[in-house]
């Protein structure tokens, strides 16, 4: 049996990954096709890599097949271990960029998610709608904005505070005529005028008045 040195040529070329190889015959002529691939590479740009062809005799194939090989498979499995390096620089560079952002942001502003900060930010919301209205004149609207004591106890005086400035601008009938027309319920009943009244306990006249 012939000894061939086929694998022996094969093993010499350094590369990485599988080299598939396809020949098709066509009369005495051979075509090889050589393509490899390497699966460690996730760089979906690999596959517009295309093959390399090769054309000839056995012959001729035989004479200077390895040496038209060797060189381009070489640089094609360097080209997909650096896709592949590349992608994984770009990943961890992202990663890390992500990472510092991120610790910049909370050094920046290390209140940024407390309740306080939260508790803070919603009160500097409801006064700002009280700014807003009481530029525009309208302070009955503005004094109701104000929020309650209760809601931000650490802000009870200023809130009270505000709340007076804004009442001492309200014009007579900013509540509605009927506030000044009518009585509260609340309001106890006026006994002065009952006391000058000239009857007794029964309703009827004291018998030292005139009739």
């Amino acid at each position: 049996m012939a000894v061939t040195n086929f694998f022996a040529h094969a093993a010499a070329i350094n590369f990485e990954g599988l080299l598939n190889m396809t020949i098709k015959k066509d009369g005495e002529q051979l075509t090889v096709s050589v393509l490899l691939q390497n699966d460690a590479c996730t760089d979906p740009a690999k596959a517009h890599i295309p093959p390399l062809i090769l054309k000839g005799t056995a012959k001729e194939l035989c004479e200077g097949f390895f040496d038209a090989i060797a060189e381009p498979v070489k640089q094609t499995s360097a080209l997909l271990v650096n896709m592949e390096q590349y992608r994984r620089g770009q990943e961890t560079a992202k990663k890390n960029a992500a990472m510092e952002k991120k610790k910049t942001a909370d050094t920046a502003s290390p209140e940024k998610h407390s309740p306080e900060k939260i508790k803070e930010m919603q009160f500097d919301g409801a006064m700002a709608k009280v700014d807003a209205l009481e530029k525009e004149g309208k302070f009955k609207e503005a004094w109701m904005k104000v929020p309650q004591p209760s809601e931000f106890p650490e802000k009870a005086e200023e809130i009270r505070a505000r709340r007076a400035a804004l009442s001492a601008k309200f014009s007579p009938d900013l509540f509605g005529a009927q506030t000044h027309s009518e009585p509260d319920e609340k309001t106890e009943p006026n006994t002065q005028d009952n006391d000058a009244d000239n009857t007794d306990a029964e309703g009827l006249y004291d018998e030292g008045e005139e009739q």
